[in-house]
């Protein structure tokens, strides 16, 4: 191996374009099913082109197969969280979880206004919880459920659901992300989160009032009152309907605020809506033991496999259905898969170059603000995770901003507007990933109608080249 190997700029960015090639290619052949392998193989022959084009440059095996490991260590966390997800929701289906709040929320939810309060509500509850992914696996799933009943584009409710999680992410300093952001700049965290909210309320109210402009146009057509009614119908036949199941993702909401880990707190949720189904669900037990066994093999079955409760309609049939554990797979094995180029691409050190080449253009202060969004962006798509796409940026430009005069709120702020928000964006990033399978609408649906992680990057862009809100060094 040699440390003295500098790539270029044009062979740095050739396995992204390969990458970019196949994966274009893939969507046009499988569509949304190209997440069923033909993606996954895409970024693996992709990292053997990056890891060929580096060993051929002196780089010896050893040092990039210990950076992909490295990179998958990190992915870990994620994945057994996407297994628990998995778990929960097929609980959840069977204790009664989701299908009472699919029957309470039809009730509840106006369609005009749906899509907007759905925007809204996990805004909120992503503050209070201070994570996008739980909220996601906990509203997130019943509000997905209610949505498709409603007769909405499913593409449109989660982009809602996303927007909103990612706003109340940004803006809770319980968060993960909004602490490693403030940390890796140097900034007292509630100064990030104030200095955040200049570029994120303007997004987040041109979000929402999008969202009631499209309510109004794109509800759902089959939302009638006769409708609403046949569909609460249906699911008080199958399941017993009770508000004291809504207890359940209350209490898991409960235990995350109370700063229990999401794994713990997710398997305690998937374990209470088992709990659920032995005490509530006798008769659905019984109808589905025919088909899965006795009742030890229908709880197995929720958490690891496909469980189906039929009730003759297509749409509720589809709702009230969960792959378990085993429905998550093909998303783990996108991450792993993602892992193995970001990893491959920093080992050989690409990723550096083509960061580099974005900091010799920057000749202001609105083009550093520029270039750190460009290279958040860039991370967020060729390392396939977030945390990445602001630890790296936030190393490489701190020193820039010091010698610019820029206050490190203005670093910190750009990390977050555009590390943060488009990592849901990109199919192959841990966070894209893992949203299309807990929502169940492909990356690439949902992305055009998650109107706040779009807006972002631009809003602050807009500040920074309109010089608005810019903080010196010496008026901080």
């Amino acid at each position: 191996m040699t440390d003295k190997y500098t790539p270029s700029l044009l062979t740095s960015v050739t396995p992204l374009l390969v990458l970019f090639t196949l994966l274009a290619y893939n969507v046009a052949i499988y569509g949304d099913d190209s997440i069923s392998g033909a993606n996954q193989t895409a970024l693996i022959l992709s990292a053997a082109f990056a890891a060929f084009i580096g060993m051929l440059k002196g780089l010896s095996w050893s040092s990039i197969q210990d950076n992909v490991l490295d990179n998958i260590k990190a992915a870990t966390p994620a994945i057994l969280i996407l297994l628990m997800v998995g778990a929960l929701t097929g609980a959840w289906l069977l204790g009664g979880v989701v299908p009472s709040m699919i029957y309470y929320g039809l009730s509840f939810f106006n369609p005009a206004i749906f899509v907007a309060s759905a925007c809204l509500i996990t805004a909120i509850a992503a503050i209070v919880i201070g994570s996008s992914w739980s909220t996601s696996a906990t509203l997130g799933v019943a509000l997905m459920s209610i949505g498709y009943a409603m007769g909405i584009n499913p593409g449109l409710v989660a982009g809602a659901i996303v927007s909103g999680a990612y706003f109340g992410d940004k803006m809770s300093p319980l968060s993960d992300t909004t602490n490693l952001a403030s940390g890796v700049s140097g900034v007292d965290l509630f100064t990030h989160i104030r200095y955040l909210s200049l570029t994120a309320l303007p997004s987040v109210i041109l979000t929402l009032l999008l969202y009631l402009v499209l309510g109004w146009f794109m509800g759902g057509e089959s939302a009638s009152a006769e409708n609403t009614s046949r569909y609460q119908t249906m699911i008080a036949e199958k399941f017993s309907v009770s508000p004291l199941l809504l207890l359940v993702p209350a209490g898991v909401i409960i235990l995350i605020v109370k700063k229990v880990p999401a794994l713990p707190a997710l398997f305690l949720g998937a374990m209470a809506g088992l709990a659920c189904a032995l005490l509530m669900q006798r008769p659905l037990l019984q109808e589905l033991s025919l088909e899965l066994g006795n009742t030890y093999q229908i709880l197995m079955q929720a958490l690891y496999g496909d469980l189906s409760v039929v009730t003759g309609d297509a749409v509720l049939d589809d709702l009230l259905s969960s792959g378990g554990m085993y429905g998550m797979l093909n998303t783990i094995w996108l991450i792993l898969s993602a892992m193995v180029f970001g990893g491959v691409m920093e080992a050989c050190g690409f990723l550096g170059r083509i960061t580099q080449a974005l900091i010799s253009r920057v000749r202001s202060d609105a083009g550093l603000i520029t270039a750190t969004g460009a290279t958040c962006m860039v991370t967020n798509v060729s390392a396939s995770d977030q945390y990445l796409a602001l630890v790296v940026p936030g190393r490489m430009f701190s020193n820039a901003y010091k010698e610019r005069g820029l206050a490190p709120q203005n670093l910190s702020r750009t990390l977050e507007d555009t590390g943060t928000v488009t990592s849901v964006l990109v199919p192959w990033n841990t966070c894209g990933a893992y949203h299309a399978s807990v929502l169940g609408v492909a990356t690439l649906s949902y992305a055009p109608f998650a109107f706040f992680c779009l807006l972002s990057p631009l809003m602050t862009l807009f500040f920074a080249w309109a010089r608005i809100g810019i903080v010196r060094t010496q008026d901080a």
